[in-house]
């Protein structure tokens, strides 16, 4: 055990660009995917409409298919070769699979369920009335929203951008397949200790980043329970 934390090698070059790439993947998929989270949310709890149940389904769906089975239909669809892909490709030269582009698209899509949710659970405990009150009082839907449901949101928002965040830094089994694991290029935290794992001697580097995966999602944490208590302490003196 003292061996592995001789600080000669606590950290390598190839471990600090696979936390680097995993911290800028998990941002950008937790950024890219809040507006579309909000919105989905806000439709399964306050809209109805035929097809709710069937989109509730498909929004969840990557919660219960296996990690791979998810890794294997992004690369159906968004792969060089895709039927989505092939566009992107030719209209805009975006590739996305074996890239780090592809590991944000990869990691969102595993955490939108838990963004939803509990985005979702804060519209359902909005009280409606609030909403109608100031309807009444002449505002606009939009400007409803902006003054008086987001605000009431907003700790759910950021309790589920943050499970979003911790899942997308957790990610793999959807990442390795469809962005492989190349070091430095689509190599995140995960891909790393799972490479250290399989060969002789590399316990300790796994181990080591075992610790950091462990940090980064103990002050995300953290930092998500000071926020939301700050705002709710904010709204109920307001």
């Amino acid at each position: 055990m003292p061996d592995w934390f001789t600080p000669a090698d606590w950290f390598t070059p190839d471990d600090s660009r696979a936390v680097a790439l995993s911290l800028r993947v998990s941002v950008w998929a937790t950024l890219l995917s809040l507006p579309f989270g909000i919105y989905t949310a806000h439709l399964l709890a306050r809209r109805a409409f035929w097809g709710k149940h069937i989109l509730n389904g498909l929004v969840h769906l990557p919660l219960i298919l296996p990690p791979v089975v998810t890794g294997y239909l992004l690369l159906l669809a968004f792969g060089r070769k895709g039927f989505i892909g092939q566009y992107l490709d030719h209209w805009f030269g975006l590739v996305l699979a074996f890239k780090w582009t592809g590991a944000v698209l990869a990691a969102a899509v595993m955490a939108f369920p838990l963004m939803v949710r509990a985005i979702r659970l804060a519209f359902e405990a909005v009280d409606p009335k609030l909403e109608q009150a100031a309807g009444t009082l002449g505002a606009s839907p939009l400007w409803v929203f902006l003054t008086v449901t987001l605000p009431l949101i907003l700790p759910g928002i950021i309790a589920g951008a943050v499970l979003a965040f911790a899942k997308a830094m957790g990610e793999f089994g959807a990442t390795i397949t469809f962005v492989s694991n190349i070091p430095g290029q689509t190599q995140t935290l995960p891909s790393a200790i799972y490479t250290f794992l399989q060969v002789p001697g590399g316990d300790p580097q796994a181990f080591r980043l075992v610790l950091v995966s462990i940090a980064v999602a103990m002050l995300a944490l953290i930092l998500s329970e000071f926020l939301s208590r700050a705002i709710a302490r904010r709204i109920a003196g307001s």
